[in-house]
C-alpha cells in the first residue's frame, strides 16, 4: 500500500474511533472501538495481497471454517476482479452476543461501503468476536 493510502486510511480510522453520530447516537463502546480497529487492520492485510496472512489472524472459529488454501484461493479470485480498494467507508457497527450459526459470544457486525477499481459500489461486511483467549479476531467476511 503506497504511503499517501495508508495515511488516508489511518486519518479514516481516528475519524471512525472519534464518537459519530453518523452511524448511531452516542460514543462507541470500549468493544466497538477494539473491533473497528481489528477489522480495519485485518482488512489492510486483504487489501495488501496478505491473503494467507489475514487467514493466520483470524478467530478459530473462522480458521475451523475455511482451510486457508480455501481461503487465499478465494480471495485472490475475488480480489483480482474487483480490483485495488480505493476508498473504504464505515456505514455501521453493532455489538451482539449472538448471531445466527454462531455461538453465543461478543461479536461486533461491521459494515463498509468499499469503492474498488473494477467495483465502484461495494458493502464489506466484517465480524469480529472475541476469541476464547479473550482477543478481538475476524470471524467472517462478506462482500458484495
Amino acid at each position: 500500500m503506497n504511503t499517501f493510502k495508508r495515511a488516508w486510511s489511518i486519518f479514516l480510522l481516528m475519524m471512525i474511533i472519534m464518537p459519530t453520530t453518523a452511524c448511531r447516537k452516542g460514543d462507541f463502546s470500549k468493544q466497538e472501538k477494539e473491533a473497528v480497529i481489528i477489522a480495519t487492520t485485518w482488512l489492510h492485510l486483504i487489501d495488501d495481497g496478505k491473503y494467507g496472512q489475514s487467514w493466520d489472524e483470524s478467530s478459530g472459529l473462522f480458521s475451523m471454517s475455511l482451510p486457508r488454501n480455501q481461503w487465499t484461493g478465494l480471495m485472490t479470485r475475488t480480489r483480482k476482479t474487483f480490483g485495488p480498494m480505493i476508498l473504504r467507508n464505515l456505514i455501521s457497527r453493532e455489538y451482539t452476543a449472538s448471531l445466527p450459526g454462531a455461538p453465543d459470544g461478543e461479536y461486533v457486525v461491521i459494515t463498509f461501503r468499499t469503492a474498488f477499481r473494477n467495483k465502484k459500489r461495494s458493502i464489506e461486511t466484517v465480524t469480529p468476536m472475541k476469541d476464547t483467549d479473550g482477543k478481538w479476531r475476524v470471524s467472517g467476511y462478506y462482500i458484495k
